[in-house]
């Protein structure tokens, strides 16, 4: 499986993008895929993940209420989209996706990871 991300890009406090992640490949319909980021000399985290079989989405606290992640099954693809973006929402975005089990919220839970698109909001 292979992910492509796209979207990324600068914005004012207060904006708005919307990211997309094609997946490629051997892709399977049993796919969890998500959003994860890292901001210059943190950890990488959670932003949102979607499970395969129409559960409801997992977001991080932090962006809840201004992120919704969405995904067309037809198309493998999956889409976060962003708004009243803030100044520490900057960080270079991925996207990931897994076949498994394991708890969606873990990072080490997904086997799969695109390259990552920078999102920059300026003050």
């Amino acid at each position: 499986v292979q992910l492509q991300a796209s979207g990324g890009g600068w914005v004012q406090t207060g904006g708005s993008l919307r990211l997309s992640c094609a997946a490629s490949g051997r892709t399977f319909r049993a796919v969890d895929m998500g959003w994860f980021r890292q901001a210059p000399g943190k950890e990488r985290e959670l932003v949102a993940v979607m499970p395969w079989r129409g559960d409801r989405p997992v977001y991080a606290s932090s962006v809840k209420g201004r992120f919704t992640i969405s995904r067309d099954q037809a198309k493998d693809t999956v889409f976060l989209q962003m708004n009243s973006l803030k100044p520490e929402d900057t960080a270079v975005y991925y996207c990931a996706a897994k076949t498994n089990s394991a708890s969606l919220d873990k990072i080490l839970s997904y086997e799969y990871w695109g390259e990552g698109t920078l999102v920059t909001v300026s003050s």
